[in-house]
C-alpha cells in the first residue's frame, strides 16, 4: 500500500515538473556590437516586450568586445531588478562591458571557444585609465558579482592585475576566461555547444522561443547615431547656416539646415543623449550668429559666443553627461565628440571655400532663387526722384550697415549710410540723393560734414 502511494507521489511530481518546464517562454534578443545607447535602447524594448509577453525567461545571446560604462550600467541595473529570470548566452566574446553584463545575469552560459573578462576601464586608444576609473569599475564588478552569489574577487580580478589569484592567472595580469576556465571557476553555469544545449541546461522541454525583430526605427536610429552620419549631417547644419546668413531670402538652405538638425538631435533625444538645455543651448548659438551678422556690427562677442555654443551643443549632444558632469560617460568620449563636431565644422568650411562659389552658380542652385535682373528699361524702378528729401531729418527704423530703411515724416525709404554703421532708432538727415538712392547720415554729425 505504502508502495503505491509511493508510486502515486513520484508520479504527481512528475506531472507538475512537466508541466512546470514544458511551454515555458523565452524572450531572446541579441547584443552583437558595441555596448552604448542603441544596444541600450534594443535591450529596453526587448525586455518590455518579454514583461507583456509574460516570458518565463529573458535571453540575451551576445558577443560584444565592450563599450560605454554608463550604458553597460543601464543594462546591468536592469537585469539585476528584473521580474524575470535573466540568461546571458555568451557567443564567442563578453570582453569588458559584455563582463560586467554577463555577472549581473542570473544565468550564464559559454560557447566552447568564448572569452569572457578583460574588464579594465581604457580610452579609445587602448591605454587603461587612471586608478579613480578602475576603482569605480572594480566595485561595481565586486557588488554585481555579491548581489548573484557569484566570486567577488574573481569579479576584481576581470579589472585588477593585482588582484591575486595564483591558481587562474599570473600576478599583474588582467584576468580573461575561456569557456573550460570560466565552467571549472564556477563564475558561469555551464560549457555549451549551441543555444539548443542553453535550453537543455535550464531543462526546458519544447520552450517557446520569442525573438525580438528589429524595426526599420531601429536600423534608421542606429543608422544616423554612427560618427560617420552624424559628422555628414553637422556639416548640413553649418553649410545650410551659412548659406542662410549669406543669402538671408534664399529658404532653402535654412530647409536644409533644419532637415540635418532634426536627423541629428531627434536619434539622440531618443536615446536619451540629447536633452533640452543641450539643444537649447545650440539654438542659442543659431540665433547669436544670426545677430551678430544682422544686427550687431563687425565681428565681436555674439559671434564668439555663438560658435563656442554651437559646438557645443552638437558635442554634448553625442555623450551621455548629467547637465556637464562626463563622468558617467566612457572616458575619452567627450574629447572625441568635440573632435568630431570641429572636424565636420572645419571640413564644411572648406568644402564651401572650394566649391561654394560654383554651387551658387550652378543651374540647380539658380531654380531655387531669384536669378533674373529687375532693369529699369523693363519697367523695375527702386524708387522714383525725392529731391525735396535732401537735409531732411528723419529716423533709422533698421539697422543700416551700410543700408537699411529709414522714415521721414511718415514715410519709409530704402538708404543708405555714409557713416557705414547706424542703429535702429538714431536720428538721420538726408545728404544726398544718387540713381534713386538717399545717402543719409547720423544727425549728430551735421555740422561736422557741413
Amino acid at each position: 500500500m505504502l508502495h503505491k502511494f509511493t508510486k502515486s507521489i513520484l508520479l504527481f511530481s512528475f506531472l507538475i515538473a512537466i508541466t512546470f518546464v514544458q511551454g515555458q517562454t523565452v524572450f531572446k534578443t541579441d547584443l552583437k556590437e558595441d555596448v552604448g545607447p542603441n544596444s541600450w535602447r534594443i535591450i529596453k524594448k526587448s525586455y518590455d516586450q518579454a514583461l507583456v509577453n509574460k516570458s518565463d525567461y529573458f535571453l540575451i545571446e551576445m558577443n560584444t568586445f565592450g563599450g560605454a560604462v554608463n550604458f553597460a550600467d543601464s543594462i546591468r541595473t536592469l537585469l539585476l531588478n528584473s521580474k524575470i529570470k535573466t540568461v546571458v548566452y555568451v557567443n564567442n566574446n563578453a570582453a569588458s562591458a559584455g563582463t560586467l553584463i554577463s555577472l549581473a545575469s542570473d544565468y550564464i552560459f559559454m560557447q566552447s571557444g568564448a572569452s569572457l573578462g578583460a574588464a579594465s576601464v581604457v580610452n579609445p586608444q587602448g591605454e587603461v585609465m587612471p586608478e579613480k576609473y578602475q576603482s569605480y569599475m572594480r566595485g561595481l564588478m565586486r557588488a554585481t558579482a555579491e548581489a548573484k552569489g557569484r566570486d567577488t574577487k574573481i569579479a576584481e580580478a576581470f579589472v585588477d592585475g593585482t588582484v591575486s589569484i595564483p591558481e587562474l592567472k599570473e600576478d599583474g595580469k588582467i584576468l580573461t576566461f575561456t569557456a573550460a576556465e570560466a565552467s571549472k571557476a564556477k563564475i558561469i553555469n555551464a560549457e555549451v555547444t549551441s543555444i539548443n544545449d542553453v535550453y537543455e541546461k535550464l531543462n526546458l522541454q519544447d520552450p517557446k522561443i520569442v525573438v525580438y525583430q528589429k524595426t526599420w526605427v531601429d536600423f534608421i536610429i542606429g543608422f544616423l547615431i554612427n560618427p560617420l552620419v552624424s559628422g555628414l549631417l553637422i556639416m548640413g547644419i553649418i553649410a545650410g547656416i551659412y548659406f542662410e546668413l549669406q543669402t538671408p531670402g534664399i529658404g532653402f538652405a535654412l530647409v536644409i539646415a533644419i532637415i540635418s538638425a532634426t536627423l541629428f538631435f531627434a536619434p539622440l533625444y531618443l536615446q536619451g543623449l540629447a536633452d533640452h538645455w543641450e539643444i537649447a543651448i545650440f539654438v542659442i548659438g543659431v540665433i547669436l550668429l544670426a545677430l551678430e551678422v544682422f544686427v550687431i556690427p563687425g565681428f565681436g562677442i555674439a559671434g564668439i559666443l555663438g560658435i563656442i555654443f554651437v559646438l557645443c551643443g552638437l558635442s554634448f549632444s553625442m555623450l551621455a553627461n548629467d547637465f556637464f558632469d562626463f563622468k558617467i560617460s566612457k572616458p575619452g568620449l567627450l574629447v572625441n565628440s568635440f573632435l568630431v563636431v570641429i572636424g565636420s565644422m572645419v571640413l564644411s568650411v572648406v568644402l564651401m571655400v572650394i566649391f561654394g562659389k560654383n554651387l551658387m552658380r550652378s543651374s540647380a542652385f539658380k531654380r531655387l532663387v531669384l536669378d533674373d535682373e529687375q532693369r529699369s528699361e523693363t519697367g523695375y524702378t527702386s524708387s522714383v526722384p525725392k529731391l525735396n528729401l535732401l537735409n531732411k531729418d528723419g529716423v533709422a527704423r533698421t539697422v543700416l550697415r551700410p543700408s537699411g530703411k529709414i522714415e521721414i515724416d511718415g514715410v519709409w525709404y530704402d538708404a543708405v549710410a555714409l557713416d557705414g554703421f547706424i542703429d535702429a532708432g538714431e536720428a538721420i538727415y538726408v545728404e544726398k540723393h544718387e540713381n534713386y538712392n538717399l545717402f543719409v547720415r547720423k544727425l549728430e554729425n551735421r555740422n561736422i560734414n557741413a
